[in-house]
């Protein structure tokens, strides 16, 4: 099996050594439970939601079972528009779905000093793209990391190693729900 996550600087590991990066973690964790499957990091430093389905088909190539799609975090730092966000994790969502993908969507947050309009219309992206596409969500893919020094980097933003096993650890639940539901069938990642 494979599970591919698309993302930015959060799931691209920045700061941290590639095995302490959260794909890699999270393919540990899901190990150590007797999963066998592999997890590509398609995470890219600094990228939006933009960024991300500009690339869906680099990270389609390595035809995953299940794509996780943490994206959105650099939209908000950047204070873009949350309908041109909706607008691009939808798409990625509904090209997953028409590619016979399953995906999981892990949500984010917007600072809050961005102001209550925008990261209310920010923050009801993700809740409403999961009910949309009928997707496996975890609500916020920090949670538990966010806000915490000890946990973060001295940029206050990227999680430190220790923060990443906290994340792996809040969304391990339902990522091995969603593999359960994935067809036997499912293959390997392409070399």
């Amino acid at each position: 099996m494979c599970i591919v996550v698309l993302g930015d600087s959060l799931t691209a590991g920045y700061g941290l050594a590639m095995p302490t990066a959260f794909p890699a973690r999270l393919q540990a964790a899901l190990q150590r439970r007797g999963q066998q499957l592999r997890v590509v990091n398609a995470g890219i430093s600094g990228d939006t939601s933009m960024g991300g389905l500009a690339r869906l088909d680099w990270a389609l190539a390595d035809r995953p079972d299940l794509m996780i799609v943490a994206l959105g975090a650099n939209d908000a730092l950047r204070g873009l528009d949350p309908a041109q966000t909706r607008q691009n994790i939808n798409s990625i969502l509904s090209r997953l779905q028409k590619n016979g993908v399953k995906a999981l969507l892990a949500g984010m947050k917007a600072p809050r000093n961005l102001g209550e309009d925008y990261y209310t219309r920010f923050d009801r992206i993700y809740p409403q793209l999961a009910r949309q596409h009928n997707v496996p969500f975890y609500p916020f893919f920090l949670d538990g990391v966010a806000g915490n020094p000890g946990l973060n980097q001295t940029d206050g933003i990227h999680p430190t190693a220790a923060g990443v096993e906290i994340m792996v650890q809040g969304i391990l639940p339902l990522v091995e729900e969603t593999l359960a539901r994935i067809v036997e069938t499912a293959g390997e990642c392409a070399d």
